[in-house]
């Protein structure tokens, strides 16, 4: 009598395929590495894609310089304006309105700064550990529509002030009542586009 279980032949290991080929153990080996292989290489795409925020350091720096610029050129326009003021103390319409060009000047110096310190802290600071950049309350963004609230206000009043400015040297006319309906045009708008804009 013959043994069925030698007929057969040896029983294949358990979750090995039974007719011989090894071939169906390979696959979800393959398939594994595959599986592996990509998110490994999502992660590095999102670790580049994480450091190309450094590119804004180039804005920030940029904008530093141009508010530095600002201050050192109206700090320039003060000294040399001193000097005239003190040859000719006269009050005239050219005195009163260096100090709204230095106002003008300073403003921008100031909207420039807050365009930098608000790009470092949207894109560079990291928002899980303690700010390591000390900015008062009214400073820290937290998304661009605060970055556009404080600097379109910034805009506003330094066009506010370059119009006073234009009108405090000019002789009056129908030129400076158009630059003024212009100027409170794109003031209206801005405000509009602030309040409406969140």
């Amino acid at each position: 009598m013959v043994d069925p279980l030698r007929e057969e032949g040896p029983v294949p290991p358990e979750g090995g395929a039974r007719h011989g080929s090894s071939r169906p153990e390979a696959a979800p080996a393959e398939a594994l590495g595959a599986g592996e292989a990509r998110p490994r290489l999502e992660r590095r795409f999102e670790q580049a894609l994480s450091m190309s925020r450094l590119v804004v350091v180039v804005p920030v720096v940029v904008l530093l310089l141009s508010a530095i610029s600002s201050f050192a050129y109206g700090t320039d326009v003060f000294i040399r304006s001193v000097v005239r003021v003190v040859d000719d103390p006269q009050l005239t319409s050219h005195n009163l309105g260096f100090l709204l060009l230095l106002t003008d000047l300073f403003l921008v110096g100031a909207t420039l700064m807050i365009a930098a310190f608000g790009f470092y802290d949207l894109f560079l600071a990291n928002a899980d550990a303690s700010p390591s950049l000390r900015l008062p309350a009214w400073l820290r963004m937290r998304d661009l529509g605060d970055l556009k609230a404080r600097v379109i206000s910034m805009i506003i009043l330094v066009a506010a002030v370059s119009f006073a400015d234009v009108a405090v040297e000019s002789a009056g006319g129908l030129d400076t009542l158009y630059l003024g309906a212009a100027v409170a045009l794109v003031i209206a708008a801005l405000t509009a586009f602030l309040h409406f804009g969140r």
